[in-house]
């Protein structure tokens, strides 16, 4: 069990409104931080003032990229508890990308000790409002001075917290997607598994590119063929091809195993849906689009929970999905999933955790 020191910031910041949150636009009072060192391993675990941090400018993190990071949320709920959802799979998802990353795992229930401590230290930050909730930011950087292509000898694991309304200013309008044939994300034996930035570094062109073309985000491929669905950018991607709900499988390890892909599968599932995880290929989704099979489309992530599909472009073509409305299935899988986030219906699945 970590012993936890605590340092009060000497003057607290005003709180925005819960209507001009945003994402990621304001942050708390507080951050928690722990040192690694190798010989010692993980100490001085603390809760202190947020902002900046020092680096030796030949820390490790800006030179060779060794770092990664996670996503959740918080819940002020209905009946007045305050609930994380399923952190469990959060830091075990970390801890994952930690192996990936040659970073020294953080034991799973010292991780969670930290997050509850500095989410309740900072509950007043938890919006109220239906929609909100406070986005958790975990993340670990190489801090070692020195440049030399190796493991680090020394990081941080820092939180930090931002409270958030919806990801996309439109809520849950469909989104607009533009298919990357040019670039590639990531290959089968790379990070595309693992939750760390030069992922996302990555992905920049292709948003750059999709922004040209007005949608909000970038549909990736397979690093080989170029033709087999990998994921969206910030999300994994669903397709519902007559009744059926098919998603890109994990096999080989070049796509993000979601916290929120994981719960659409298994409640669509426990409502009786069939899904498959498997390859499929942009051919396939736009050939049964023709043929009136495509009912919907779907993406799935923390930070927007469900994001429906109006359109899909892939070079001049370019395809509508269920007249640019959300479909049945992307609203139930909203509607099922966010009440249990936010405590308004039962947990049957066990995915919550309250904040003591």
């Amino acid at each position: 069990m970590l012993n936890i020191k605590i340092e009060p910031a000497a003057t607290l910041k005003t709180k925005p409104a819960d209507n001009e949150l945003g994402f990621g636009r304001y942050f708390t009072d507080h951050m928690f931080i722990m040192n690694y060192d190798e010989g010692q391993g993980w100490h001085d675990a603390r809760i202190v003032p947020y902002g900046p941090i020092a680096l030796d400018p030949s820390a490790m993190v800006f030179h060779y990229g060794q770092e990664l990071f996670e996503g959740l949320k918080a819940y002020r709920c209905a009946d007045g508890k305050i609930r994380l959802f399923r952190p469990d799979k959060n830091i075990e998802r970390m801890n994952n990308t930690c192996r990936r990353m040659c970073v020294p795992e953080i034991p799973a229930e010292d991780a969670l000790q930290a997050i509850k401590a500095l989410v309740n230290y900072e509950k007043d930050w938890i919006p109220y409002s239906e929609g909100t909730s406070l986005y958790i930011r975990p993340f670990i950087i190489a801090t070692e001075p020195h440049l030399g292509v190796h493991p680090a000898k020394n990081y941080l694991f820092i939180i930090i917290l931002s409270p958030v309304g919806s990801y996309y200013a439109g809520g849950l309008n469909p989104v607009k997607i533009y298919i990357e044939r040019d670039y590639v994300r990531c290959v089968k034996g790379g990070t595309g598994m693992a939750k760390c930035g030069g992922n996302y570094a990555a992905s920049l062109s292709g948003q750059v590119k999709a922004a040209e073309k007005g949608c909000e985000q970038v549909l990736w491929l397979d690093g080989v063929e170029r033709k087999y669905i990998d994921e969206v950018g910030a999300m994994n991607v669903f397709f519902v091809i007559d009744g059926k709900a098919v998603t890109p499988a994990l096999d080989d390890g070049n796509i993000l195993p979601g916290v929120t892909r994981a719960s659409c599968i298994e409640m669509l599932r426990h409502l009786g849906y069939e899904v498959e995880e498997r390859k499929i290929s942009v051919d396939e989704i736009f050939a049964a689009h023709k043929e009136g099979k495509l009912d919907e489309s779907f993406g799935t992530g923390t930070a927007a929970v469900i994001s429906p599909v109006g359109q899909y472009i892939d070079g001049e073509e370019e395809i509508v999905i269920n007249n640019g409305e959300i479909g049945e299935i992307s609203q139930k899988l909203y509607d099922n999933i966010t009440s249990i986030q936010w405590g308004k219906a039962e947990d049957p699945m066990g995915w919550t955790v309250v904040i003591d």
